[in-house]
């Protein structure tokens, strides 16, 4: 038998590692998100920068502080955080970073953000997320909106669940099952907000973002299909200026939304997990955490994707709850 390789670990692996595995917290996922984001377009000739703003709120009460204690290393690649006195004020900057190439006057090519609140932080801020959503995205830039949901109130006052308040700002929402798709759907995230010109969401809860897991940090094996069956309006549907109201509704409306669903459609975001010939006499359908319980369930009764098969059942697994 050969011997099993060794390499040196450090504690920095989460954030620095290339290829591989790490073991790492939701949240220090979250921390590594923006630096993966540079590093990408670094590769794809593109000069970004980040800009991470919000207001701390469990689950996502440790956030700001493991960024305050990598606050060089993110410095270091170009991203910048500046925690928000509320969660209006720094969604209201999230949007300023999508004005910032509007003249050409830029440092950068682009500016990717992150957005973060607890749930009662996405309700007081709607009308920032609203105007900064209809307003756009720049096109290097991309804006993920992280909304730390609490659905049985653990540390909350209220039960909370922010898809609601995200619909009705006309944001797209990825809902992660585990650290591995809070970097997956991270990257993904600002691709589709790139692409479609909207702000998009990412639903964080105390299961996922407070869990640990080893995942696979090598960012080059998510390739990022953009969609060939899509076509935009003549000057597009990134943020400009001047812009009107009733311009950014028809965007919007005609447009953005479809275009968010192009991408789901061209990445395969939404996917069936077992494949059966034929139709199934049962569909299973789950999405975010629910999906790993799903999974466990399954387990526990003896049912693999042999198994399965035999039973006629199909396993469908959402990534993208709205627009469905």
């Amino acid at each position: 038998m050969s011997a099993l390789e060794k390499r040196s670990v450090t504690l920095d692996d989460k954030y620095t590692l290339r290829e591989g595995y790490a073991f790492m917290t939701g949240i220090q996922a979250l921390v590594r998100l923006p630096m993966v984001q540079r590093e990408l377009d670094l590769q794809a000739g593109h000069n970004t920068a980040g800009y991470i703003s919000g207001y701390r709120g469990s689950p996502l009460g440790g956030f700001d502080q493991q960024l305050e204690l990598n606050k060089k290393l993110l410095e270091e690649h170009h991203v910048k955080f500046q925690p928000g006195v509320n969660e209006d004020l720094a969604a209201t900057a999230l949007w300023g970073t999508q004005q910032a190439e509007l003249r050409g006057e830029g440092k950068y090519d682009g500016i990717f953000g992150i957005w973060y609140g607890k749930g009662p932080g996405v309700d007081r801020s709607g009308d920032a997320l609203r105007h900064a959503n209809y307003a756009g995205t720049s096109g290097l830039g991309g804006v993920l909106a992280l909304m730390g949901d609490d659905h049985t109130a653990e540390s909350s006052t209220t039960c909370n669940q922010s898809e609601f308040a995200m619909v009705d700002s006309m944001i797209p929402v990825l809902n992660p099952s585990g650290v591995q798709e809070i970097i997956d759907y991270g990257i993904l995230g600002w691709a589709l907000s790139r692409y479609s010109g909207c702000w998009v969401g990412l639903k964080c809860v105390h299961d996922t973002v407070e869990a640990t897991a080893s995942i696979n940090v090598d960012a080059d094996r998510l390739k990022v299909e953009i969609p060939n069956d899509f076509n935009f309006p003549e000057d597009g549907i990134s943020i400009r200026f001047p812009d009107t109201p009733h311009s950014q509704d028809r965007r919007m409306h005609e447009f953005k939304i479809d275009a968010v669903r192009a991408f789901c459609r061209a990445n395969k975001l939404d996917r069936t997990i077992w494949s059966l010939e034929g139709s199934a006499t049962i569909g299973v359908v789950s999405v975010g955490k629910s999906y790993l319980d799903t999974r466990l369930a399954f387990d526990e009764l003896g049912v693999d994707e042999a198994v399965a098969e035999s039973l006629v059942v199909r396993l469908y697994k959402v990534a993208m709850p709205w627009p469905l």
